[in-house]
């Protein structure tokens, strides 16, 4: 670490009263590279700056910014000095949230993302804090249904759009082999059987996966093997379970890439969900 950097390195999973949410608290050094999460993420820097690279275009956002981020939208995120950044986040639901804009729809079936990955505007940062402090902070008997009409406001004024659905965005091709990967993350599938169920020679194939998706066969297959990890920890499944289960050579394979992509453990993670897990 250079002289002057903080010593501080914190990526906190904090109790949450909304159940469609899961609530993180970060100061960080960290660079963490390219990854993607199931959920939409909403969040704000709290101290600092930091440079990311997203599916909507690169980001350099400061303390007072709001961030946010779609479900499977690649990025990655690295602080643009010594310091470091801090930063809270909300990832929410996507059935919640989907559900959320076909209530504004009028029940029409639609595609709902985030349209900018950052906006500059005080009044949604300190609406923001608010609603974090409220969702994590003691308990109050009116902080569920206060937190989710504020979370509600939030998102509509952070302009995320409605769209029809676009099939045919992604090659069908490609759609069938990304399938195989989100249908069975833990499965040993090679190279060549990707390729084939997509109609494509192994290179043409490796080149239009990256394409279309920003990652490679193999980068997509770890992240989603990242995301069921996730999903069975918070289940209360032991993490050697977990890691066998959801494909990992090992636990410390599991452990590795689990750290580089989000910052804590997955020790860490897991006691974070046990509480909800057992008042579940």
């Amino acid at each position: 670490m250079a002289r002057g950097a903080r010593a501080i390195e914190q990526v906190r999973l904090l109790p949450c009263r909304l159940p469609q949410a899961e609530a993180v608290a970060a100061d960080s050094v960290r660079a963490f590279g390219r990854h993607v999460h199931e959920q939409f993420g909403v969040g704000c820097i709290v101290r600092g700056s930091q440079q990311s690279a997203s599916g909507r275009g690169p980001v350099q956002a400061q303390a007072g910014d709001v961030i946010t981020v779609n479900p499977g939208e690649v990025h990655d995120g690295h602080p643009l000095d010594d310091a470091g950044r801090a930063w809270c986040m909300l990832y929410l639901s996507p059935d919640w949230v989907n559900a959320q804009a076909a209530e504004l729809s009028e029940g029409r079936h639609v595609h709902w993302e985030f349209s900018l990955p950052m906006a500059r505007e005080p009044g949604l940062a300190q609406a923001f804090a608010g609603l974090f402090a409220d969702l994590t902070g003691p308990a109050d008997a009116v902080a569920g249904l206060a937190g989710e009409e504020a979370l509600c406001l939030l998102l509509g004024c952070l302009g995320g759009h409605r769209l029809p659905s676009l099939p045919g965005a992604v090659p069908a091709g490609v759609q069938r082999a990304r399938q195989l990967l989100d249908d069975s993350p833990e499965a040993a599938l090679s190279l060549a059987t990707l390729a084939r169920e997509a109609g494509l020679s192994r290179f043409h194939f490796l080149r239009a996966f990256s394409r279309a998706t920003g990652l490679t066969p193999h980068a997509y297959q770890m992240q989603r093997r990242l995301g069921l990890a996730r999903r069975m920890m918070a289940a209360g499944l032991p993490l050697a379970d977990t890691a066998a289960a959801s494909g990992f050579a090992d636990q410390s394979h599991l452990s590795r890439l689990f750290l580089r992509c989000y910052g804590l453990t997955p020790g860490r993670y897991r006691r974070a969900c046990l509480p909800a897990h057992r008042a579940a």
